[in-house]
């Protein structure tokens, strides 16, 4: 199997995540589903099912598998639709970024990395300058919309953020706005990382409501 990949100075062993990935199964279709803009649910008269309306809302994008993949609830990442485990065997290591000599910027660049090779199941590898995955505390794998939400009010579990530092996480930061460019052959979330982030505003000027379960 050979692939050309379109850098350079990145290790050998490199070769074998795009070998993983072309074992996986191929995801090229690009995803069209919208989000509801914030000012739409002005309709439900009830503040509390609003808030509650929105959060399921922005869970169309919060669990998606470009989302949930990069926080697991094991030490590996996951990948693709499948969300089936990294291939090479990668691990959490040190502030989410892998392990000694298989550190996450050893094959994820600054920037997605576009792939040349014999097949059309791989054509780019995902990449950022704050590339890592989410700490453990932040588990979104296996939990309902309900739990995540909890998680997400939690400082102990969201980083110590405030729920305004949450709106502004969600709506500004670079690698959550990956979702929205995740490379070419990759599905993105759905919408905009601005209209979601409109949305994660209105869900917490209306009081942050949880789905239940």
């Amino acid at each position: 199997m050979k692939i050309k990949l379109l850098f350079s100075g990145v290790a050998a062993h490199c070769l074998i995540v795009g070998a993983g990935i072309l074992l996986a199964p191929a995801v090229v279709a690009q995803n069209t589903a919208s989000l509801r803009t914030a000012e739409s649910f002005q309709s439900i008269a009830d503040e509390r099912a609003r808030s509650l309306a929105l959060f399921e809302e922005a869970g169309k994008v919060i669990q998606h598998p470009r989302c949930v993949n990069c926080h697991p609830a094991t030490e590996r990442p996951l990948q693709g639709m499948s969300m089936h485990p990294h291939q090479p065997p990668v691990f959490r290591g040190d502030g989410g970024m892998g392990l000694v000599g298989m550190q996450c910027n050893t094959c994820h660049s600054e920037q997605n990395t576009p792939v040349v090779g014999q097949a059309d199941t791989l054509k780019s590898i995902p990449g950022n300058p704050a590339w890592h995955l989410a700490p453990i505390e932040m588990a979104w794998e296996g939990k309902t919309l309900g739990q995540i939400c909890v998680q997400l009010k939690d400082p102990k579990r969201n980083g110590d953020k405030t729920m305004d530092q949450i709106v502004e996480h969600m709506a500004k930061d670079d690698l959550v706005g990956w979702g929205w460019q995740p490379g070419d052959g990759r599905e993105p979330v759905p919408g905009t990382q601005e209209e979601f982030g409109k949305i994660i505003r209105a869900w917490v000027d209306t009081g942050a409501v949880c789905p239940s379960g």
